[in-house]
């Protein structure tokens, strides 16, 4: 079965996701570990976290994908700015050891100036004093759009970040397909050709998630505006490629579409159908 799923609101605590996600038809979810747009955590409640931990193992569940919040920015040209994102992402990675085995998915950052290759240092070196040795969760760098001074909308970008950790071996990427189109990877048309060309520049044994959204935009726009799956420019037989892909199936796939939990069950089922998916 397809781990498919989407963004759910943790207000009501972790199980009350799991419950959710099982009303909407999902088999995965994503969750900003914090304020989206600010710094604050909910109280760390991990009871709660291992009631979702048994919910999910009774229903076959996917891996889950945690979000980092918007406001981290690991390159940034700010020292007070770097080090609000270091202390969030090693608060975030600590509480979820209770969620075992899951993915913590963050925006590598913008440079803000500082030149592509001083943000990926910058990156590179906050994750050696983030990450651990035999931690549980692997951390992924999603993959931009390009717009103004983003840090990893191209695959070398990616590949030089997590060749330049000391925990390459805890790093993967999720893959957000608006915004590699917007980057100019066609995987509308091309979709075969842009998995060789992260193979051959990343690697696809660090290829652990997806983000499903169409988008607005024209490949190669470098804006990132995502839209509903089949009202955008990739257009819904691009989704129904992927779902079907035998590199693709196996992964966690989110869905960051513009809708309310309604229009999420909707897209869930029709790509189940398009996948065959039972």
């Amino acid at each position: 079965m397809l781990a498919l799923g989407c963004h759910l609101s943790s207000s009501g605590g972790y199980l009350a996701m799991g419950r959710q996600a099982l009303e909407i038809g999902a088999t995965t979810f994503a969750f900003f570990t914090r304020n989206p747009r600010g710094g604050s955590a909910r109280p760390h409640d991990p009871d709660d976290m291992h009631a979702l931990a048994n919910l999910m193992a009774e229903h076959g569940f996917g891996t889950l994908v945690a979000h980092a919040p918007y406001t981290m920015n690991l390159c940034s040209a700010k020292e007070d700015v770097r080090d609000f994102g270091i202390r969030s992402m090693r608060d975030d990675l600590e509480r979820l050891e209770d969620l075992p085995g899951s993915y913590y998915n963050f925006h590598p950052g913008s440079h803000v100036g500082q030149g592509i290759d001083a943000g990926i240092e910058l990156i590179c070196q906050a994750l050696d004093d983030i990450l651990v040795e035999g931690q549980a969760t692997t951390v992924l760098l999603e993959t931009m759009a390009g717009k103004g001074s983003e840090v990893g909308s191209s695959f070398e970008e990616l590949a030089c970040i997590i060749e330049g950790t000391r925990y390459g071996d805890i790093l993967g990427v999720c893959l957000d397909t608006c915004h590699v189109n917007d980057a100019g990877y066609d995987i509308a048309g091309a979709l075969d050709g842009v998995l060789a060309e992260f193979d051959r520049i990343v690697g696809l044994d660090h290829l652990k998630a997806l983000h499903l959204n169409d988008s607005m935009n024209p490949l190669g726009a470098r804006k990132d505006r995502h839209a509903r799956l089949g009202e955008g420019t990739l257009g819904l037989p691009a989704f129904e490629a992927i779902v079907r892909h035998e590199a693709l199936s196996k992964l966690p796939m989110v869905l960051e579409t513009p809708n309310d939990l309604e229009g999420y069950a909707k897209e869930i089922s029709l790509l189940r159908d398009a996948a065959g998916d039972a």
